[in-house]
């Protein structure tokens, strides 16, 4: 097991002196705890795979230091680290059996006979592959492949973290989600820190105890899945977390309220005060799921016109127009709006995240 601590961290790929603008990775300081399930969530070139690396070695940071269990092992090479890494597409022995690669790591660090056999076999059964351990590796499909370079990284008992940049890439969608479950209990049962990478929220949602996410280079929020989504610290978590993400609307402020479209809508209490003395353009941000409908004579209520309907099974996604900006809301499954229906909301003050230059102001 091992608490990963991340000191000043930062890498850039050109040679020599170089600009904190061209580091792929910026400077970042963060602790992976022991035992905990982490996915390092953002979108393509955002530093995810570049980060992974360091962790494991095959990289070496520019600047900053890495220390697993608070030993400094920047300059240690991958074999002095103990963490297994599964790479993005399949890497196997195509001349061995199933039953072969997954023994590999193992016979590597002096294991043999019923111990070999008995994890090999525990393995093979987590994954559905003990059909093919006696099959050679040559001919298999890619995601089968690939369960085999994921029991590779389980079958160590002692390793002290487990890397998976993007494993599922390559795997069909139902067994993936299969394979996501199983990644859970394995977590669960183990306790193994286990880190991530991805690009699709819905794994790193469903998967990780903590998401950390990325963009440009940088960590943006490090949370659990339920603050992301309801809390989010900065506009690109607003917009990147959900399905869709959260609306964003320009506002200004009017004394403890922001304005939109002429009218007031009220701020949890301090946020306007807060957000003048942030400076910068302001932004209030609201999951569509926490619109709601309302009456002409509600407090509060702001007029939209609905446009946009899109049926999706227990819910109807509207994308309705406030003033200049469109605003998404999630109505109920058959809820009796149709587009160019004139209509009122509400935007609850508890569920509003107002942004200034970017950054939540809470």
């Amino acid at each position: 097991m091992a608490r990963i601590d991340l000191r000043g961290i930062a890498h850039s790929y050109a040679r020599g002196p170089a600009p904190e603008a061209s580091y792929a990775l910026k400077p970042l300081d963060h602790t992976l705890e022991d035992g905990g399930a982490y996915a390092l969530l953002g979108p393509s070139g955002c530093g995810k795979t570049t980060l992974l690396n360091i962790v494991s070695g095959l990289l070496r940071p520019s600047q900053g230091a890495l220390l697993l269990n608070g030993e400094d092992v920047t300059a240690r090479p991958p074999e002095a680290r103990n963490i297994a890494q599964v790479f993005q597409f399949p890497v196997v022995y195509d001349t061995m059996t199933v039953f072969d690669n997954l023994a590999f790591p193992l016979r590597n660090r002096g294991l043999r006979g019923p111990e070999v056999r008995a994890r090999v076999e525990e393995i093979a059964g987590l994954l559905d592959l003990t059909g093919d351990l006696p099959r050679r590796a040559r001919g298999l499909s890619a995601d089968v492949k690939q369960k085999i370079s994921l029991g590779r990284g389980l079958v160590r008992r002692d390793v002290a973290a487990i890397l998976l940049d993007e494993p599922l890439t390559v795997i069909d969608p139902q067994l993936r989600w299969l394979l996501r479950r199983k990644l859970k209990q394995v977590h669960e049962s183990t306790r193994v820190t286990l880190v991530y990478v991805t690009h699709d929220q819905i794994e790193a949602l469903t998967l990780a105890d903590k998401v950390i996410v990325m963009n440009e280079g940088r960590v943006v929020q490090a949370g659990t899945p339920q603050e992301l989504f309801e809390r989010p610290a900065h506009v690109f978590v607003g917009h990147f977390i959900g399905s869709p993400g959260m609306n964003l609307l320009p506002c200004t402020l009017d004394g403890d309220a922001a304005v939109l479209a002429d009218r007031r809508v009220p701020l949890p209490e301090g946020v306007a005060a807060r957000a003048r003395a942030a400076g910068g353009p302001l932004v209030l941000g609201i999951r569509p799921e926490f619109v709601r409908t309302a009456a002409p004579e509600a407090p509060g209520a702001i007029p939209v016109t609905f446009g946009r309907v899109e049926e999706l099974g227990r819910h109807r996604l509207v994308t309705a127009e406030l003033g200049a900006s469109p605003l998404k809301l999630k109505l109920p499954e058959g809820a009796p709006f149709e587009p160019g229906e004139a209509a009122w909301v509400e935007l609850p003050a508890e569920w509003i995240t107002l942004f200034a230059d970017g950054h939540a102001v809470r």
